[in-house]
Parts: C-alpha cells; sequence; structure tokens
C-alpha cells in the first residue's frame, strides 16, 4: 500500500488524539525521515574517497543534517497525502457555554494599527453575538512618557466603551510570560478559555468563534494552535514571505498536524487554551546560570506545549490559516534580530530535552527546532572541509541528492495548489509564483545560514541578545559585507585547492553571498 493510500485511508485527520492513526502518522513520519536521511548518508559516505578522521566528524556531521531536512521532506509527503478539511463551522444560533479572554499583548509597538484592528474586532463579535462571552484585555508593557501617553490616547475611546480592558504593568518581569501570568493572577478565575494574541497579529471574529466552538466539544483539549497567514509585504522581502507562506505553509500544516497528533506545539499567538489546563500546568523553568543558556527561556511557547501535554491534556494543530493572520519582518535586518532571539531560545531548550514527564513528540519538537539552528554552522563547516581538500568527495550524486530532498516540500505544495487549480490561469499565477519563490529563496538560503551561524556562535560564546532591548548598536558593518566576506573567502579556498572542476557546486552558495550588499538593498526596497 502506497504511503497516500494508507493515510487517506486513517480516517479523520484531526481527530487523532492518540488514536492508533494517530500513531501510525506518527510511525509513517518517523519511517520517511529515517529512509531518506538514510539513504543521504549513504550517497555522501559512498561518494568520499578517502576516509581520514575529518571524513569521519563530516559524516557525522551530514548525518545530523540530513535528519533535519528529511524530517521535512516527510512532513511534506505526509502533507500531500491528508485531505484537507476546513474548521467545521457551527450553527448560526450557536453559543459559547464559558467565557473566553482575548489577550493581545503589547510591548513599545505602535498602538493606532491595534486600536484600529480592536474596533473592527469589537464589531465582528456584536455580530456574532458574542459581546456577552467575550472580553478584551489589552496587556501593556510599554515603558516611556510618550509612548504611554500615545497608547492611552490611541486605545481611550474603547476603554471608555468598555469594549478593552487596559491593564499596563509598571515593572516588566518576566517579559510575555510574565506578562499573561499576572493576568491570570488578577483574572484568570473570570474566564474559562483565552486566545492570545500579539500586537501584529490578527484573528477574525469568526476564527475565534470556531476556536472556542472546537475546544469547548473537546474537553480533553488544553491548547489548539491556529495556522496563520502573513499580512501583506510592505517591501521585496516582505511579500516574498508572504507568498512563501501560502504556498508551502497549507500543506507542511497538514502534514505537521497529521504526525503530531494530540502533541502539537504552540507558537505564541494565534491560540486558544483552557485557563485550568495551561494555569495549573505551566510554570516556566528559570535555567541555571546566566544567559545566554541559562535564565529565563526566551523561546517560552515550545515549553508551555510541552508541559500542558505532560500534564495529560491534549494539545492540537488547526493548521488552516482562514482568519488567522502575523505581521512578519520586512527587511533582512528585522528578520535577523528577530533569528537571533528564537536562535539563543531554541538553543536554551538544549538544557530541557531530558526534562522528566515529557511526551516523546513535545521532545521532538524540542529537537526540531534546536537541529534547525545548528543545522546552519553544521553545513558551513561541511562546506568548508570539502572546499578545502580536507574531505575528498567525488561525483554530483551526493549534491543532488541534497537538492532534490530540499526540493521535496516545495514540490508537494505546488502539486497540492496545481490539483486545487481550476482554470489554466490560475494554474499560471501558482507556477510563477512558485518559480518566483524558488529563485529568491535560492538566493537567501546562504545568507541565512551565514547569520545563523554567528547567532550559534554568538550564543555559545556567551553573547546574551536580549528581548526586544531596542537598543542600536554604537557600530556595525555594512549590511551584506559580512555574507560578501564569507562568500569571498569560500572562492578563495576552492581557487588555492586547485581542481575547479569540483567546485562548480560551490557556484550557488558562494555567489549570492558575494552579491549580498546589493541583493539586501534590493529586498529591503520600499522599507
Amino acid at each position: 500500500m502506497s504511503l497516500a493510500e494508507f493515510t487517506l485511508r486513517s480516517g479523520r485527520l484531526f481527530r487523532t488524539r492518540g488514536s492508533r492513526w494517530g500513531n501510525r502518522h506518527l510511525a509513517a513520519y518517523l519511517g520517511l525521515t529515517a529512509l531518506i536521511a538514510g539513504g543521504l548518508i549513504a550517497a555522501i559516505a559512498a561518494a568520499i574517497s578517502d576516509w581520514t578522521a575529518l571524513a569521519g566528524v563530516a559524516i557525522i556531521l551530514v548525518a545530523l543534517s540530513a535528519i533535519w531536512i528529511a524530517g521535512g521532506a516527510a512532513t511534506a509527503l505526509l502533507g500531500i497525502a491528508q485531505t484537507a478539511r476546513p474548521s467545521a463551522d457551527p450553527l448560526d444560533d450557536w453559543r459559547p457555554r464559558g467565557s473566553t479572554a482575548i489577550l493581545i499583548t503589547l510591548c513599545n509597538e505602535p498602538p493606532i494599527p491595534l486600536a484600529q484592528y480592536l474596533c473592527d474586532l469589537g464589531r465582528g463579535l456584536g455580530r456574532l453575538g458574542l459581546r456577552d462571552e467575550t472580553q478584551v484585555y489589552v496587556l501593556s508593557d510599554t515603558s516611556g512618557a510618550s509612548r504611554i501617553a500615545a497608547e492611552e490616547a490611541a486605545l481611550g475611546s474603547l476603554v471608555a466603551s468598555g469594549d478593552v480592558i487596559y491593564r499596563r504593568r509598571a515593572r516588566n518581569t518576566g517579559r510575555k510570560p510574565g506578562n499573561i501570568a499576572d493576568w491570570l493572577t488578577n483574572w484568570g478565575e473570570q474566564h474559562d478559555f483565552m486566545v492570545v494574541l500579539d500586537t501584529d497579529s490578527r484573528m477574525s471574529a469568526g476564527r475565534i468563534r470556531g476556536l472556542i466552538h472546537r475546544i469547548e466539544g473537546q474537553p480533553r483539549t488544553g491548547l489548539l494552535q491556529a495556522g496563520m497567514r502573513l499580512l501583506p509585504g510592505k517591501t521585496r522581502f516582505g511579500r516574498h514571505q508572504r507568498v512563501s507562506s501560502r504556498l508551502l505553509s497549507p500543506n507542511f500544516g497538514r502534514g505537521l498536524a497529521a504526525w503530531a497528533g494530540a502533541s502539537g506545539n504552540y507558537w505564541g499567538h494565534n491560540a486558544i487554551m483552557r485557563i485550568s489546563a495551561f494555569d495549573a500546568a505551566v510554570t516556566l523553568p528559570c535555567l541555571s546560570g546566566s544567559a545566554p543558556l541559562g535564565g529565563p527561556p526566551l523561546s517560552h511557547d515550545f515549553i508551555e506545549a510541552a508541559w500542558i501535554r505532560r500534564a495529560g491534556w491534549e494539545v492540537e494543530l488547526d493548521p488552516d490559516p482562514t482568519g488567522s493572520a502575523e505581521d512578519g519582518p520586512q527587511t533582512l535586518t528585522e528578520f535577523h534580530a528577530r533569528d537571533r532571539r528564537w536562535c539563543q531560545g531554541n538553543l536554551q531548550h538544549l538544557r530541557l530535552l531530558a526534562e522528566p514527564g515529557l511526551n516523546p513528540v513535545s521532545r521532538l519538537h524540542l529537537a526540531s527546532g534546536i537541529i534547525s539552528y545548528l543545522a546552519a554552522p553544521i553545513w558551513l563547516i561541511v562546506i568548508v572541509l570539502i572546499t578545502s581538500g580536507s574531505v575528498s568527495v567525488t561525483g554530483i550524486v551526493p549534491v543532488v541528492m541534497v537538492v532534490a530532498v530540499l526540493l521535496i516540500p516545495k514540490l508537494c505544495a505546488l502539486a497540492g495548489w496545481l490539483k486545487r487549480a481550476q482554470t489554466k490561469a490560475r494554474r499560471r499565477v501558482i507556477l510563477r509564483a512558485s518559480a518566483s519563490e524558488l529563485g529568491l529563496s535560492t538566493l537567501l538560503a546562504p545568507l541565512v545560514m551565514v547569520r545563523q551561524t554567528g547567532a550559534v556562535l554568538s550564543v555559545l560564546i556567551g553573547r546574551d541578545c536580549g528581548w526586544k532591548s531596542g537598543r542600536t548598536p554604537r557600530w556595525h558593518l555594512p549590511r551584506g559585507l559580512p555574507e560578501a566576506a564569507v562568500g569571498l573567502s569560500v572562492i578563495a579556498l576552492a581557487i588555492s585547492v586547485g581542481p575547479a572542476a569540483a567546485a562548480w557546486w560551490l557556484l550557488p552558495v558562494a555567489l549570492p553571498l558575494v552579491a549580498a550588499p546589493v541583493l539586501i538593498r534590493a529586498l529591503d526596497a520600499g522599507a
């Protein structure tokens, strides 16, 4: 039986709460990951012509990266085998039995767009008859007299009308988790559920209503994470991220929801939680030692999901992005700043992998987040070892196989979109968008690899990035110069070693790095 036949016969995708079908989805994912990773490792091992100590190091590093990219390919393959099932809408006359708080955390961010969104959300909740069963809270950690005044002015009319309860803490203790913990202490007992949003994330009243309906009908569910789209971009880079997300996320999300089952994950916002489950299960650990690897965890969302699951509650992903969105970084500088925080937070999870009582799938989520950042320095080290001649690799089969595995998620997503396209014109649009996304992602991948390598090294030498500190460095290199320096170094190393014919595969890595100053300026246009 093929994987597609197997998964399509396995029943309803989103009802996999620890059932045998959920286990089979996980088994399919693990089996595919092992198969693809094993093929990659075997191909690269066969291409190594001289087994030295460094060759042994290289194959270990390759194995770690192969498992990472194979997991992504397996998730995409599992996704394409699923039947997309949009969230079931409640009947028109349905009303919630419990009370839901809608929490928006705010910290030194522009308040006017938030106020406009809350006006629209309030009207939407009113049209759906949910005003009595929901309450919006804006939980502010903003500092600075001018920013506080702007915030209070923007939200003043909503507070006066009772549509919003506004609370600003005098001290930002515990950052966002501390902000929500403070709310739980003061208001949590008044509500049954909480929908968590960031200032730059959005959910429609209809989608919130659907999440309430679903979690009320699933008494074992402690957390339900909604899929998300990206809001329209303001720069070429922002628009690229949105196109990439729209093309790839739906299929990948279906695959992730299938194998994670009742042990899903949390992305920090655009999710609904049962307050009794969150309040009882989640007491975030404070890691011993100082930052960056110690102290309060920066990436708290994965931990919260794992802790809720450990307490016996189910954590689910509804990958449907309808009515759920967030804003993304609009420049590469903003992207790298956010990615640096995520890198530090995910590497802190190294110290939690052996935490007693965690569900194995929760450990897998933590491990995936860790390797997602370690993969960048691993690949860079492998490239340097091969380029310098320290590891002798012959033939093009390993390169072809790596490229093929990296393309699987994109090809699966493309197949899904083309299958749903109703007209030739629609298919042409999808093909153009996919080709553009592939080209730009190929150019950006080496730049991200270099920056993530720098982020990992920064954490390992003990540099703490803080949390949205807003501090501007006293000095910084021109945009793209570090990437260009790495690209030129790789080319110089390849030339010094000798065989130019063996270095052709470096061009897709080295040339975007050399062109980084121009590429970054072009992508940031409009910022």
